[in-house]
């Protein structure tokens, strides 16, 4: 007897894909969504690769010429390096990241290693800076000694004297403390002395024309604000570039060479303005600044 045929539903149905959708839709929809709005996402201006990302300017070079090799990048590192026939001829040097910034922390990791150039100033031992807020390189004149910028400068212990780290230098900027203000090229913090060749990690909060703060050991060494262009202290540069009293806002990055030789093994930066939207994908609440042209939504 032939048997009769099940009425058993056709997997070529049209409307089995239609549920299938439906179910796939229906469960993921009931996946929690993760809020990411605190989690911070810090940009590593160095991890020991990026070097294609730095450029270096010497005092009487063209930018992008290193002279004598004097920054590496070896091992994984960020070095300033001097070799034993070098003699300084006041040919200072900085190393410029590619992107200019505005509100954002800074964190470094560095060490001092090694002995002075011979024939280095005295005030440059175990001496170097991390340069804020800097003038474009491209607006330096060719025998300029220092970009116009802000200093957070990095100061070792030379086994002798205490040396506050941290401090401030001004080339060719003013800056407020207290509402006063401030003329003296270099302000010093109120840290520790940091001896020896250890790492040590240093940090920045800045926040445009505003507020600017030095941070060691999850202190604040020295506060200040209000950074103008003005009161000297820096050779070379062009008179395009040199606008007393113009407000310093925003800036580049960069390391100085100063005969002292040093590593950094990182260098982030976290940046603090961006957009503000809570309905955007991309909102962060740490900004503090906003700038809702990159708002993702």
């Amino acid at each position: 007897m032939k048997p009769k045929a099940m009425n058993t539903p056709s997997i070529f149905n049209p409307l089995v894909p239609l549920v299938l959708v439906m179910a796939i839709t229906f469960f993921s929809n009931c996946v929690p969504w993760e809020d990411n709005s605190e989690k911070e996402e810090w940009i590593s201006l160095f991890d020991g690769t990026n070097y294609q990302d730095w450029t270096p300017k010497f005092t009487g070079y063209s930018l992008g010429e290193n002279y004598n090799g004097s920054f590496v990048f070896k091992d994984g590192l960020l070095s300033v390096r001097y070799q034993e026939k070098d003699s300084f001829n006041g040919t200072f040097g900085h190393l410029f990241y590619k992107e200019k910034f505005s509100y954002y922390k800074l964190k470094a990791t560095y060490r001092f290693v090694g002995e002075q150039m011979t024939g280095g100033p005295e005030w440059a031992i175990r001496n170097n800076g991390i340069m804020l807020h800097c003038q474009d390189p491209k607006t330096m004149g060719l025998n300029q000694d220092f970009p116009i910028s802000l200093e957070l400068q990095l100061l070792g212990g030379d086994g002798t004297h205490d040396r506050t780290n941290g401090n401030l230098c001004t080339p060719g900027t003013n800056v407020t403390i207290k509402d006063s203000l401030i003329v003296d090229h270099c302000i010093p913090s109120n840290s520790r002395t940091y001896p020896g060749d250890g790492w040590v990690t240093i940090e920045a909060l800045v926040l445009g024309d505003s507020i600017m703060q030095h941070i060691l050991d999850n202190k604040v060494v020295l506060e200040y604000g209000t950074p103008t262009i003005g009161g000297g202290m820096v050779d070379g540069y062009l008179d395009t570039a040199y606008e007393v009293g113009k407000s310093v806002k925003e800036g580049y990055i960069s390391i100085q060479a100063e005969t002292a030789p040093i590593d950094f093994k990182s260098i982030e930066l976290l940046d603090l303005c961006g957009c503000t939207d809570k309905k955007a994908k991309n909102y962060k609440s740490y900004y503090v600044k906003s700038d809702n042209s990159d708002c993702i939504y």
